[in-house]
């Protein structure tokens, strides 16, 4: 297993940053894959952020309610709470993904011949309970073309990753894990620099000029008394405009994005059990206990109590 994708100073936040830092993102498989002949597999939903990256050939990527996606060398994607099948033809009838893996899990599996396509996925859990912010705020599919801004870094990454687990060397487990972890931030990165910001949700309002203020606010100074005047005013808009342009990319109002935010970091804080209920209510931004108390329930239904390690 790796580390967390970050460890950033709880003081100097991007949102990006702040949210892999909180939700404790971490990649706990890896496996390459090479696939020759005529192939397909399905893999259920799962709580997980998921990467499949194409090394060589191409392979087809079919989600639910979207048009089968034809992947190329380069190209990276993400997947969150949906169910999925990887074929070599969107035609075909698909097997059961675990099939690949009867031992429980594998860094390198072949297919047929396996000089076709040459493949790397894997799955990004989260420490303890959190991961429900950043699968809720991202699409179910997104795909990063290997024609974007970072496709030399993806693919130096991707190049690396793959050589490493053929290596099978000292560390090699290690190595692979860090490799994943930087593939996942620079394809995030790329779809919020370059995606497109209607289908991308929250990682594209992060890159919107206006939205991206506001969000990076919030998240440099969470206990702060934001309105959505206020908010509006920083990203510099009417706040009628702000509510409606927030809600539509974000998926949720400002004050609820806000209040969503300070519950989940307020929740990664308690199971770290150094703060008291009291000291962590005050750090995201409750002056009242009972208040704090109240929404906590309301949003994880459990009391704040609840999650502090010894409960």
């Amino acid at each position: 297993m790796s580390g967390v994708l970050f460890r950033s100073s709880i003081t100097v936040r991007d949102p990006l940053s702040d949210v892999l830092e909180v939700l404790g993102a971490h990649v706990v498989r890896r496996t390459r894959m090479e696939a020759g002949g005529t192939w397909a597999f399905a893999f259920p939903a799962v709580d997980r952020l998921k990467f499949v990256a194409v090394l060589r050939g191409e392979q087809w990527m079919l989600t639910p309610n979207e048009p089968p996606c034809l992947m190329k060398t380069g190209d990276v994607c993400l997947l969150g709470r949906t169910s999925y099948v990887v074929a070599s033809d969107p035609e075909l009838e698909p097997q059961d993904g675990g099939s690949l893996y009867p031992d429980g899990g594998a860094d390198e599996v072949k297919v047929d011949s396996g000089d076709g396509v040459v493949a790397i996925g894997g799955s990004i859990a989260f420490a303890e309970v959190n991961g429900d912010f950043l699968l809720d705020t991202l699409p179910g599919f997104l795909l990063v073309r290997s024609e974007t801004s970072a496709s030399e870094a993806i693919a130096a990454i991707l190049d690396l990753m793959s050589n490493e687990i053929l290596r099978d060397a000292i560390g090699t487990g290690v190595v692979a894990a860090r490799l994943a972890d930087i593939l996942v931030v620079e394809a995030l990165r790329a779809l919020s620099a370059d995606g497109d910001r209607s289908r991308i949700g929250w990682l594209g309002a992060i890159s919107d000029p206006r939205l991206g203020r506001a969000l990076r606010a919030i998240h440099r100074d969470v206990a702060s008394p934001w309105t959505v005047a206020a908010l509006a005013n920083v990203a510099g808009m009417s706040r009628a405009a702000f509510s409606a342009i927030f809600a539509r990319q974000v998926g949720r109002p400002p004050l609820a994005y806000l209040r969503y935010w300070r519950l989940t970091l307020a929740r990664s804080l308690l199971l770290r059990g150094t703060n008291s209920v009291d000291d962590v209510a005050r750090q995201v931004g409750y002056t009242s206990q009972s208040a704090f108390g109240n929404a906590y329930r309301q949003a994880f239904r459990t009391s704040p109590r609840s999650h502090k390690p010894g409960a």
